[in-house]
């Protein structure tokens, strides 16, 4: 496991997870019982993107969801 908590990997990595094009957000999440970092894709079927997103970041798991498209409610 990474010597730096998930929530620094997390905000040193979301930037630029976010300049993908169809990620719309990331944040924490579980996997397997151990802490993972989540991001978010418009639609999980471009496998262009898929393979831009690593499986870990400094040793931490990254879980793909679909979520759509993120909209502020009124």
């Amino acid at each position: 496991m990474s010597e730096k908590a998930i929530e620094h990997v997390l905000s040193e990595h979301s930037d630029s997870l976010m300049a993908l094009a169809g990620v719309v957000g990331t944040g924490l999440g579980m996997r397997e019982g151990a802490p993972c970092i989540v991001v978010f894709v418009e639609y999980n079927r471009s496998i262009e993107l898929i393979s831009q997103i690593p499986s870990d970041i400094e040793d931490y798991p990254v879980q793909v969801r679909e979520s759509g498209a993120f909209r502020a409610l009124s």
